[in-house]
């Protein structure tokens, strides 16, 4: 592996389509009820996709210094850990990543809430920080969250409620409590390509101290809490969609559905060292879904 090779593997552009997908569906409901801006898609997908930069940075940097990223990790294999990418050097990427990332996600803010209160603003900087502070946290540090089995909660939040709700509060300013629902199915799909990923780790992860949802609750369980993240995913886009029911159009999302229950049928009887596969499976899928609801509702309108 060269080192130019190491950074492009350290950027996990497999990643990077679920953060699309986040901000993609909030993007996707601003435009089904009449408030859509370019600009702030455009910048809500940029911040996103330098959030998921800094936490694949922060991850490897992370899951090296704790040990997790050894010789019996299944997966593609890490510059740190390969040697191709030392750690100062990965620690000063890091620390570029927050401040590009701050840039974008102050100027974004600076774009889309110009015309409110400014509590508002500093309730999002606020939350910008948080997000920040998550995806370092998530593996780095003394007590990693990601270590006792709290991953799962903070994708559900962070690419789910405020990924979504957060873009279209920005484009509407303004809350409509039902988007909370195609929010929950980001966060549910989001954490499902976690548990894919601790599901290809379980044994590395164990040896590591990482205690996982899936170390925590072994391959057999997790399988089953795969299912139901998949199908709670589905359930909630069909409540949503039910409720806001106006025309047949909208519906046109459900024919992603043979791709998610084959994902599903096919890690059932997986072993975790054929998992691996799986994970960039689910993250395409998950956008493929986002584009064939988002395509249809901005035709359809809500009101």
């Amino acid at each position: 592996m060269s080192k130019a090779r190491a950074w492009v593997v350290a950027l996990r552009l497999r990643t990077l389509p679920l953060a699309l997908a986040s901000t993609g569906m909030g993007n996707f409901l601003a435009a089904g009820f009449h408030v859509f801006s370019w600009r702030i898609c455009i910048l809500t997908s940029l911040t996103a996709v330098l959030l998921q930069i800094l936490s694949n940075f922060a991850n490897d940097y992370g899951d090296y210094k704790h040990g997790a990223d050894n010789e019996e990790r299944i997966g593609p294999q890490r510059g740190l850990q390969s040697g191709h990418i030392s750690l100062s050097s990965m620690r000063n990427a890091i620390i570029a990543c927050v401040v590009i990332t701050l840039g974008s996600g102050c100027y974004l803010l600076y774009i889309a809430t110009r015309e409110l209160n400014n509590s508002v603003f500093i309730l999002f900087f606020l939350l910008g920080i948080l997000c920040i502070a998550a995806a370092i946290k998530y593996t780095v540090g003394k007590n990693p969250y990601g270590y006792s089995g709290f991953g799962d909660v903070a994708v559900f939040i962070f690419f789910g409620i405020i990924g979504v709700a957060g873009t279209f509060f920005l484009q509407a300013k303004q809350l409509n409590l039902l988007i909370l629902l195609p929010a929950a199915t980001l966060g549910f799909l989001s954490a499902g390509v976690l548990n894919v990923n601790n599901m290809r780790d379980i044994n590395s992860d164990g040896e590591a101290g990482k205690r996982t949802i899936v170390v925590r609750m072994g391959l057999r369980n997790a399988k089953r809490y795969h299912l139901f993240l998949i199908t709670t995913a589905f359930l909630c886009l069909v409540l949503f969609s039910f409720l806001n029911s106006n025309s047949p159009w909208q519906w046109v999302f459900l024919i992603t559905s043979p791709l998610f229950i084959r994902h599903v049928a096919s890690v059932m009887k997986q072993e975790s060292s054929g998992m691996d596969k799986y994970l960039k499976q689910l993250a395409i899928s998950t956008l493929l879904l986002v584009l064939c609801f988002g395509i249809a509702i901005s035709c359809v309108h809500y009101v």
